[in-house]
């Protein structure tokens, strides 16, 4: 499961997500993409399903990136305890996700595989997404 190696302070506060990403909205590394289209909290597992998802289809063909990180740790208190007391103990790691953000990028599979697979890793996450094709991408290779 995705979590950092060590981080500077155990617990962090909520923060607010608002507006679309400024940074990480194009494709950089692959010729095909998944981009969020909504504002939340992504896990750990979430994106490591997501991932597997397209592995699995792509038969270990080709490349995939994926370009979130989740590395904020979410607390969570126990069940029956009474307000107050503290803030609860760290229980996973979430990548904060706003509209626009590439999630995963794919390289070296046609474009019928590319979508396919990243169609299935969208099912596992729980943003709405879309599907981009690098500007430059030859259509015309794949159907040949």
């Amino acid at each position: 499961m995705l979590q950092p190696k060590k981080t500077k302070f155990r617990r962090q506060q909520k923060g607010r997500s608002k507006g679309f990403a400024m940074r990480g909205n194009q494709l950089a590394f692959g010729s095909f993409g998944i981009k969020s289209l909504q504002t939340k909290w992504i896990t750990g597992r979430q994106i490591e399903a997501a991932r597997i998802a397209v592995t699995r289809y792509m038969q270990r063909q080709g490349q995939v990136w994926v370009r979130i990180f989740p590395d904020k740790p979410i607390t969570k208190k126990p069940a029956d305890v009474r307000m107050g007391k503290g803030k609860g103990s760290p229980e996973g790691f979430v990548a904060p996700v706003t509209p626009g953000r590439m999630i995963f990028e794919v390289e070296g599979v046609p474009y019928e595989v590319a979508k396919e697979a990243l169609r299935l890793a969208a099912q596992k996450l729980p943003v709405t997404t879309k599907f981009v094709v690098r500007r430059d991408y030859d259509m015309s290779k794949t159907n040949a």
